[in-house]
């Protein structure tokens, strides 16, 4: 085997890290994209039964955005284990105590049927910010493009970007604003 070969083999089996930001983006469309890569899915060598999935640092997870007002109709259940223990959590009350746990439980809930999804979670790394340890973005090699493209705010604008701008009314001088 040529060393050329070799070393195509090696990153074939290699596991990568990737880093996505998910500021600004749906948690369950980016969950469908992220399941790919932490199962493996967009390798070659791909099979249900292998266990070739990469590992996902996952940043900005407290910025998520869910759609209309499903941050006050989504809710969560969990259950202690103990009778009485079953209880519903909407999705802003949630992401009050954990900014990462919405992004989990949708991960988690696109990967159903996978028989190695609890070990799968393993490789996935959410944080709330951009506040990641050295030690793991030292392993990065990728970065995942998001979605959807992030808009920029108002504020972020420059004056002179404002002043650019077209405009599609000139008011007069004179004009007086109620």
């Amino acid at each position: 085997m040529s060393a050329l070969k070799r070393v195509q083999q090696w990153a074939t089996f290699a596991r990568i890290w990737h880093v996505y930001d998910a500021a600004w983006q749906n948690p369950f469309h980016s969950a469908k994209l992220l399941k790919k890569y932490l199962m493996g899915l967009h390798k070659p060598i791909y099979h249900p039964l292998n266990d070739c999935g990469d590992h996902v640092i996952v940043i900005n997870t407290g910025d998520i955005a869910l759609p209309e007002d499903e941050w006050k109709k989504r809710a969560y259940f969990h259950h202690t284990g103990y009778p009485g223990g079953a209880s519903w959590t909407v999705a802003w009350e949630l992401h009050d105590k954990d900014p990462t746990m919405i992004l989990k439980k949708a991960v988690y809930s696109s990967m159903d049927g996978n028989l190695q999804r609890r070990y799968t979670m393993e490789r996935l790394h959410l944080f709330p910010d951009g506040k990641v340890p050295a030690d793991l973005m030292k392993n990065v090699s990728n970065q995942i493009q998001q979605i959807r493209p992030v808009p920029k705010r108002l504020d972020h604008y420059s004056e002179q970007e404002r002043k650019e701008f077209p405009k599609l009314i000139d008011y007069p001088k004179d004009y007086i604003l109620r």
